[in-house]
């Protein structure tokens, strides 16, 4: 796991490689964060208990988004809070990233299946601010 912070500190992203292990649970988001991204690790015949979740009323003050690489690779370019290159992060077939804050932008290496899962419902034309880029 590699986590990639502006210079103020906040974190911008976390990278979970494909071969990355757990040993049990382990979650990689902080328990505040709107997406709780974790990876289970369950030897075999484990149970995870049978549960629903209770509506619970949460406000979410910025939209996190998370990728999964299911094929091809892709270039990830990331900003800071001031809108400025950070860093470069190549991703391929089975690696994951969680986009915490700032921002971001996608070059697609080779033809590829991206899933994504972020928080709704989806704001439109309100939900995006676009910036230059540098690839």
């Amino acid at each position: 796991m590699e986590e990639i912070r502006s210079k103020k500190g906040n974190l911008v992203a976390i990278i979970i490689r494909a071969d990355d292990k757990s040993k049990g649970v382990e979650f990689y988001t902080p328990s505040h964060f709107s997406q709780q991204v974790g990876l289970l690790n369950h030897k075999k015949g484990a149970v995870v208990r049978p549960h629903v979740h209770k509506i619970i009323k949460r406000k979410v003050e910025i939209t996190q988004e998370v990728l999964f690489i299911k094929k091809g690779k892709i270039m990830l370019d990331l900003y800071d809070e001031a809108k400025k290159h950070i860093a470069t992060r190549h991703l391929k077939k089975g690696d994951t990233v969680i986009l915490a804050s700032a921002g971001h932008g996608i070059k697609v290496v080779e033809e590829s299946l991206i899933l994504e899962v972020k928080q709704g419902p989806y704001a439109g034309a309100d939900d995006k601010e676009y910036i230059e880029g540098v690839s």
